[in-house]
């Protein structure tokens, strides 16, 4: 009887203690890891969510840019930190196919990252130099099957979102398209707009200010509705492929053992951020996208999803790194 009293106050104990910590939690900087080098789309969103929370948490948000292996250096560096809530990474939507693709991860995806948000998603943009002939996905699967392997795609490398898109596209489409892999957004859209590619898929981020502006043409959007960032371009639902939908995504995990106080604490203050109109209309209308602010069990339902559905695309068509 007596042990299990000292075992029960042992238990209060240790809660109070996580409770306490929490209130108090940050009493030092946070740092934000970032997997990917500055630019993009993760950088940006974790530099605007870290000034927004220093000062009602009172502490520097710290951003530290670990890139390389699509993510997969910076979160391995996250999830091997102390789980003291001092640790978040911010991860793309390589995180749910990286396991696939990398041989020998040296974390587990899913046992070594405690999930914090699912910050947002957004679909990504297939488009065409103004020049080529492209107006709409009829187009480019009837050139493929007038000329098989004559229409050439490019993204930011293989197994990346954009080629696991475009592979099942092709494949419910039956046409052959030839994929041109690139490091990057910049080179990728460079050659798009210089004619050297036939089509660009990217963000809406990436691609949206070339549409504006008239040198790229828009011919699809891989959501199942249409961007607010590109709302004359039709989702990929809409031309043939009903209830399809492919989303890059954004999120925020801390290493396993993290006190759940202070993920909730954390939590809290993201949502509160994430509600400022100036916040929401940069994350909206410069990056094109749409606000989840998912609660931690749902990020974490949203993950294994993705990486069962992705993880079978790249099994099923054995595709591999670059």
């Amino acid at each position: 009887m007596r042990q299990s009293i000292r075992l029960v106050a042992a238990v209060l104990l240790a809660l109070c203690a996580g409770v306490a910590s929490a209130q108090q939690w940050p009493t030092k900087p946070v740092k934000f890891v970032v997997p990917f080098p500055p630019g993009g789309s993760v950088d940006p969103l974790a530099r605007l969510l870290g000034s927004k929370l220093s000062e009602p948490l009172g502490q520097q948000f710290i951003v530290e840019n670990k890139p390389g292996a699509s993510g997969s250096i910076g979160t391995a560096f996250a999830a091997k930190s102390p789980a003291d809530g001092y640790t978040f990474v911010f991860v793309f939507d390589t995180h749910a196919v990286n396991p696939f693709l990398i041989p020998k991860m040296p974390f587990d995806t899913v046992k070594d990252l405690a999930p914090v948000m699912l910050v947002g998603t957004a679909p990504m943009a297939i488009a065409t130099s103004a020049s080529k002939p492209y107006k709409t996905w009829a187009d480019v699967v009837a050139a493929a099957k007038a000329k098989p392997d004559s229409v050439t795609f490019g993204t930011i490398g293989n197994g990346s979102l954009g080629h696991l898109t475009m592979t099942l596209v092709q494949q419910a489409a039956g046409v052959k398209l030839v994929h041109v892999p690139y490091k990057g957004g910049g080179p990728m859209t460079q050659d798009a707009l210089g004619g050297q590619v036939e089509l660009a898929v990217g963000s809406v981020a990436v691609l949206a200010s070339h549409v504006k502006g008239g040198k790229l043409r828009a011919i699809a959007v891989t959501g199942n509705k249409r961007s607010s960032a590109m709302p004359d371009v039709p989702a990929l639902a809409e031309q043939g492929f009903a209830g399809f939908s492919a989303l890059a995504w954004w999120g925020i995990f801390a290493p396993a053992g993290t006190p759940k106080p202070i993920l909730d604490k954390f939590h809290a203050e993201l949502v509160k951020v994430l509600s400022l109109p100036d916040v929401r209309k940069t994350l909206t209308e410069t990056l094109g996208m749409d606000i989840q602010a998912a609660s931690q069990e749902a990020t974490q339902k949203f993950l294994v999803g993705e990486m069962a559905r992705w993880g079978k695309v790249v099994k099923d068509n054995d595709i591999k790194q670059d």
